[in-house]
């Protein structure tokens, strides 16, 4: 799938048009607002819907779990009794996403399944007419990632991926600095998280009672029941699914999917990527591997929890609620606690000195996240983690897995979307997936 520069900035990427707050707002008239389905009730979603609650109308909840299931309706029709200019209580469940997605008052969805149903889910959204916001990573393989930029072309739809980093302004303030050449011209930049994914080798379990898991597993291979993947009940943690190559692709597509969203955001690359991933020459580190960009810059995962920018001149490091610019030997700005004043005057100390006259100006969210989505459904314009973006980052997360996983140097095509010689194969880009959930792309 060819998407090039220009096609990217064809297709909107830019601010959206800001209307009426009464449009969109949380003190929009419930008539006046969006009606949204939540699909997948644990806890990332349970955080998202309490967004939702005060932006839209959230009139249904979907989930294979009859507890997690019951315990969403259960918020949300009390949270509308409680507030009744805010909606209206009798909030509707299913356990079969279809159902939910067959409504014709419902105009958008909000999906934090597991990953390996991300795909399915989504398309399916999409040709039913309605706009998504899917949590990170927005797929669980390359493959995906394409189906996904595709079919939301075709059907001329607004989708919102959960990578909220964008709309912080310490990411936003790094980037631009980045893409002004503020530090020079860029050599690297390290990006810190956990480790790859793993195979799935869990015990069997006892079932857990009012769970449908063969609906959870979905296009995954058939396996056991472990509360490991589907813990049991409502729970206050987010699972190991993630760490498993069958349902997620470990901290290489969940913190990772975060900070490779912003190394892609600074180097201008959000609709391309690297032209070669190198696996470390250990093939059991668990760091170490390298991307690297057709103009000579790479980006190295290690460990640990950050995004450092190395330039000629300087460098920039950043992290949710940690922002550092220096040049030369000279700290400029720096907040990384309360002993460093605020995070906003050292963010506004960078702009002011150093991104006044810019010519690289970002995508700025003034609000939240959500509040991005909800607008471009109004506007019809590409929010700030639209499909390309999403798609394309998750792109990287699912090449670096590529690299640990099978130990080969993974050479590609960003522009065409293809491995371009080598030992790589290109099933390594996809999966197979189980017959009963069979693909719908």
């Amino acid at each position: 799938m060819k998407i090039t520069r220009r096609s990217f900035i064809k297709a909107g990427i830019v601010a959206p048009t800001i209307l009426p707050s009464a449009v969109w707002a949380a003190d929009a008239k419930p008539s006046e607002r969006l009606n949204v389905g939540m699909i997948g009730m644990g806890i990332q979603n349970r955080g998202l819907m309490n967004s939702f609650l005060y932006r839209a109308n959230v009139v249904a909840v979907c989930d294979v779990d009859t507890t997690r299931r019951e315990h969403a309706r259960k918020t949300v029709d009390d949270f509308y009794t409680r507030y009744p200019d805010k909606g209206s209580a009798g909030c509707k469940t299913y356990v079969d996403y279809k159902e939910l997605l067959a409504r014709k008052d419902i105009d958008a969805v909000c999906i934090a399944t597991p990953d390996h149903w991300h795909t399915i889910i989504t398309i399916e959204a999409l040709r039913s007419g309605k706009d998504v916001y899917c949590e990170k990573p927005l797929t669980h393989n390359v493959n995906e990632s394409l189906a996904i930029m595709k079919e939301v072309d075709k059907q001329g739809r607004v989708l919102q991926t959960g990578s909220m980093q964008r709309s912080m302004s310490e990411f936003r303030v790094a980037c631009e600095l980045a893409r002004n050449g503020v530090v020079g011209e860029i050599d690297r930049i390290e990006c810190s998280f956990g480790e790859p994914g793993m195979p799935c080798d869990l015990p069997k379990e006892d079932m857990e009672p009012g769970l449908d898991w063969d609906r959870w597993l979905g296009p995954a291979p058939e396996r056991a029941y472990s509360s490991v993947l589907s813990p049991r009940g409502v729970h206050n943690h987010y699972p190991d699914w993630r760490k498993y190559w069958e349902y997620g692709g470990g901290m290489v597509t969940d913190w990772g999917a975060h900070h490779l969203d912003i190394a892609q955001w600074a180097l201008g690359m959000d609709d391309s990527g690297p032209v070669k991933v190198t696996p470390p020459e250990d093939r059991k580190a668990q760091s170490g591997a390298v991307m690297e960009y057709a103009n000579g810059v790479k980006v190295i995962h290690k460990p640990g929890n950050n995004v450092e920018i190395f330039g000629s001149e300087g460098k920039i490091l950043v992290n949710r609620g940690r922002f550092m610019l220096q040049l030369g030997d000279k700290v400029i700005a720096k907040y990384f606690d309360r002993e460093d004043g605020s995070l906003g005057r050292e963010l506004k100390k960078a702009e002011t000195g150093y991104l006044k006259d810019a010519k690289v100006k970002l995508y700025k969210v003034t609000d939240s996240h959500i509040d991005d989505f909800l607008r471009c459904i109004k506007s019809r314009t590409k929010p700030i983690t639209n499909e390309i973006v999403g798609s394309r980052s998750a792109i990287c997360c699912h090449l670096v897995n590529i690299a640990y996983r099978y130990g080969e140097v993974i050479n590609w095509d960003p522009i065409n979307c293809k491995l371009t010689g080598g030992n790589a194969k290109s099933e390594w880009l996809g999966r197979t997936y189980r017959e009963k959930y069979n693909k719908n792309f």
